[in-house]
């Protein structure tokens, strides 16, 4: 299931371009309305989800930049193991996989994570994000139906 890594570049390659567009056009931390509950701002996370280890002194980066690209070997090697029926998951995983390696660029090259996209609803508002977060969120979601909703035959184990 391989063949899927094409969504992954995709998901990748907006992602860069979106940010990049957000560097050029948008001033650091000023909304820019676009249509009610929905600005694009742009925002620097040094951090992980929600700034999560925003302050750590640096570490963060490196840790968060191994831990993706760790994850994202896993990912590559399970959708390697994928039968071809299994075209769901090896979407959910190619969508993951390209938004992790979306921000582990962002953190090699820059330092932190750009994020654009904002949303909220009266005074309360919603960590920014990018295309990226997206990406991974949805994969995220499509593996949980996978596992609630899509029935598995067990696989007979292999004798050597």
């Amino acid at each position: 299931m391989l063949k899927w890594l094409w969504l992954s570049a995709l998901v990748f390659l907006l992602d860069q371009i979106t940010k990049q567009l957000a560097e050029h056009y948008l001033v650091l931390h000023q909304p820019l309305p676009v249509v009610p509950g929905f600005n694009l701002m742009l925002a620097y996370n040094p951090g992980a989800a929600f700034s999560f280890l925003h302050d750590a002194g640096g570490w963060q980066r490196w840790f968060f930049t191994v831990l993706a690209l760790g994850i994202s070997a896993g990912i590559v090697w399970w959708m390697r193991r994928l039968p071809a029926s299994e075209r769901w998951m090896a979407v959910a995983l190619a969508l993951i996989l390209g938004g992790a390696l979306g921000n582990v660029w962002d953190r090699i090259v820059m330092g932190h994570v750009v994020d654009f996209i904002q949303i909220y609803y009266r005074q309360w508002t919603y960590p920014a994000f990018n295309i990226a977060d997206s990406a991974i969120t949805v994969g995220a979601v499509m593996l949980i139906i996978d596992s609630l909703f899509f029935r598995r035959e067990p696989q007979a184990e292999k004798k050597n």
